[in-house]
């Protein structure tokens, strides 16, 4: 480690005597090379995890990550995401006509008027015919989405609507969806009159784009083919 910071000193000195000195012109404000204070210790942090040999991924760039998950939490996966939506109608025709998932399984709780829908990519041809299995094995899918309808929230004109994380205060983003192809998929979902919150092109980020569904709720659109691409020099 030592010889490593001698080799990068008389490598900065070497470069410091090629740079020519600033005109009075030049702003002296302005440092030839970045400085660190002791104010600013993220700098440090991030030269610090560019010199790790570690991947980025290991804990011991992740503060606070277990590398072994407890055995107690071995069988656990990610089975759904919820949010709210005030008019199932609607959202039902969004997800199935224009994201293309199915309907796995809808539950009603009168007494508490609310009803829950689940929705998916599964097959649901596959799905048993008897209610309670049938619960057993919506709730065996991974990444479903429960949509959560409180009742009459579709006819009351006093509803505005819920709070879809993306302002403030911010907190949930979006969910995100895999398509074939990016662009082909954004030109139909133009033509199905589907908002957007991102073109393909828009931004820097190309190749990838971000929808809202029916109450507003931001869903991001990507391919395999592009994703990788878009993504690397964060990597």
């Amino acid at each position: 480690m030592a010889s490593c910071s001698i080799a990068t000193s008389l490598s900065r000195l070497s470069l410091l005597r090629l740079i020519p000195k600033p005109s009075s012109s030049y702003s002296s404000s302005i440092p030839l090379f970045p400085t660190t204070t002791r104010k600013d210790p993220s700098r440090f942090r991030l030269f610090s995890a560019s010199m790790a040999s570690e991947p980025k991924e290991s804990p011991s760039n992740n503060p606070g990550l277990h590398s072994s998950p407890d055995e107690a939490t071995k069988g656990y996966f990610m089975q759904q995401t919820m949010y709210r939506i005030k008019d199932p109608k609607v959202s039902l025709d969004f997800y199935s006509r224009v994201l293309g998932m199915s309907l796995l399984k809808r539950l009603d709780f009168p007494e508490m008027k609310f009803s829950l829908y689940f929705m998916g990519y599964e097959d649901t041809a596959s799905a048993p015919s008897n209610e309670t299995e049938r619960i057993v094995w919506t709730f065996s899918q991974k990444a479903t989405i429960e949509l959560t309808h409180n009742w009459g929230t579709e006819s009351d004109p006093d509803f505005k609507g819920y709070h879809n994380g993306n302002s403030e205060p911010r907190g949930f983003g979006h969910i995100g969806i895999t398509v074939d192809d990016t662009y082909k998929a954004c030109e139909r979902f133009e033509r199905l009159g589907v908002e957007f919150v991102k073109k393909p092109d828009d931004g820097k980020m190309k190749g990838l784009a971000f929808i809202k569904d029916p109450d507003g709720y931001w869903i991001e659109i990507f391919d395999l083919r592009r994703i990788g691409t878009v993504s690397t020099t964060a990597a």
